[in-house]
């Protein structure tokens, strides 16, 4: 066996001397020179260039707008239309005419005529009717003899009703606002739902960044122990068990740097990709430092995310549409009634001005009715359907406000206990660094094992790892609940999602 001849000192000497060549070979960070045109992101950037840009926040506006469209849409039927409508023709061809005693000839027609209707109609949502005024005017020439005739109606009033039958303005009216309400917080949710995406990619990325950062530390210093290594087995220092390991850690570490590499890159991506920026863009992150310590009011918090959540108005909005489903199951299976009424004046004549002189009155009235005799009780299950369903909305309905209910409650709570554990882990990962350095010159000066370094760099690279994964889950938590709520709990003041203006 091969004893040393060197004394302690001299082996102390040249521990310190590896030491120090082992933390210069070691990447620092940020010490890298980056690119002119890498874009460098705080959180905070990389939340604002989100919502400015990425694929996710234009669709939400975009679907926001269909809805406002929508909105507008249901508005304009309680409003008044007008409307003016004309179908002129031409009519020279050999036409079948059926004479008064009932025979027909085949006769040559040779007519030009036109019309001009001008009418004004308004809906009436509490009875469902509608109620319309017009006014008509039509020319008709026969060419083969050259005579004129003209036929106006100067005014008329007329008013249509179901009696019975399923009045949607009036259900359209208790449901659409309830739509566009809940349209208009889901947007906001979704905004503040992409800022929590973001965090999420944003510390994905960082993960893997500072996974890169520590497989090429471990590589680096893999290397240099295991050339120390080579030197210290050649004089029997070390046992060829211990120098296998080293040189399987160097190894290990190899592979593991080239595996940070990759996944790094797919985290860059999927960041890219998400922000909506060109992926040949390098991207540096800066970390944020602390994050603020406060805690949120569980009935505060309950309160605004009744008020401001879409889920509330989104359960009201099913309970409504169940109803409306109940009354239109009950007027398709009863009677049915239909009225219609209309008063005005009309003139006929060979000039355009005798037609409007001395107009006559005109009235016309109907009523049409149908009442299912024998429909095998059809009418009966739809309306048993529709009440069944009904119940069952309700049951839903209730089960998930308490779901909602709770949901706040759970978020609260592991929001409120997420910054101490933010604090713990950025602690954490102090002391295990330390370790690491205090164990890394053990080993080298031989006073301690391979062991006991392997567990120190384990806990460090895990150190690192939670620390960014409770920065992570903090900031999610905090847009999450910034989502439900509407409310940002770090300044107490509402969150105003700027809507682009619309026409």
């Amino acid at each position: 066996m091969i004893t040393s001849l060197h004394p302690l000192p001299s082996l102390r000497r040249l521990a310190t001397v590896a030491f120090s060549a082992l933390c210069l070979a070691c990447p620092l960070h940020g010490i890298a020179q980056e690119a002119q045109d890498t874009l460098v992101l705080d959180l905070q950037q990389a939340i604002s260039l989100a919502l400015e840009q990425s694929p996710t926040a234009r669709s939400a506006r975009h679907s926001f707008l269909s809805q406002h469209w929508n909105y507008r849409n249901f508005r304009a039927n309680y409003l008044p239309s007008v409307t003016l409508s004309s179908s002129p023709y031409i009519n020279n061809q050999i036409n079948k005419i059926t004479q008064s005693d009932g025979s027909s000839l085949y006769l040559r027609q040779s007519q030009l005529g036109a019309d001009l209707n001008l009418s004004i109609n308004q809906n009436i949502s509490w009875t469902g009717g509608t109620f319309f005024v017009k006014s008509t005017a039509n020319y008709h020439r026969e060419l083969s003899n050259h005579t004129n005739m003209f036929s106006t109606v100067p005014i008329s009033i007329g008013y249509s009703q179901s009696l019975f039958g399923y009045n949607s303005l009036k259900w359209d009216k208790r449901i659409e606002p309830l739509r566009y309400t809940e349209a208009k917080k889901s947007y906001a949710e979704t905004i503040e739902l992409v800022s929590a995406s973001t965090c999420s990619y944003f510390f994905n990325l960082a993960t893997a960044q500072s996974d890169l950062e520590m497989a090429r530390s471990n590589f680096a210093s893999a290397d240099t122990l295991y050339r120390m290594a080579q030197g210290r087995y050649k004089i029997g220092t070390i046992t060829e068990n211990e120098m296998l390991q080293l040189e399987i850690r160097r190894l290990s570490e190899e592979t593991s740097a080239m595996d940070a590499e990759i996944s790094l890159e797919e985290q860059m991506q999927s960041f890219r990709s998400f922000l909506g920026i060109a992926q040949d863009t390098p991207i540096r992150l800066v970390m944020p430092d602390t994050v603020p310590e406060f805690e949120v009011p569980y009935t505060q918090a309950l309160d605004l995310a009744m008020e401001n959540s879409p889920d509330p108005v989104y359960y009201e909005r099913i309970r409504r549409e169940a109803q409306s489903s109940l009354s239109r199951a009950k007027a398709n299976a009863g009677l049915k009634a239909d009225i219609y009424l209309q008063f005005g004046l009309s003139q006929t004549g060979s000039t355009i001005a005798s037609a409007y002189q001395r107009p006559l009155t005109q009235e016309y009235g109907s009523i049409s009715l149908s009442l299912p005799i024998l429909d095998w009780g059809r009418g009966k299950g739809q309306v048993r359907v529709a009440r069944s369903q009904q119940e069952l909305t309700e049951i839903t309905a209730e089960q998930g406000m308490e779901d909602f209910r709770q949901n706040v409650q759970k978020l609260v709570s592991q929001f409120n206990m997420q910054a101490r554990k933010v604090h713990i882990a950025q602690l954490t990962g102090r002391r295990a660094e330390h370790r690491h350095t205090v164990a890394m010159r053990l080993y080298i000066m031989g006073e301690s094992s391979l062991l006991d370094l392997n567990d120190a760099i384990s806990e460090r690279n895990n150190a690192r790892r939670s620390y960014l994964s409770a920065m992570s889950t903090f900031w999610r938590l905090y847009y999450t609940l910034r989502s439900m709520t509407g409310y940002d709990f770090q300044h107490n003041i509402p969150i105003t999602e700027q809507i682009q203006t619309l026409p």
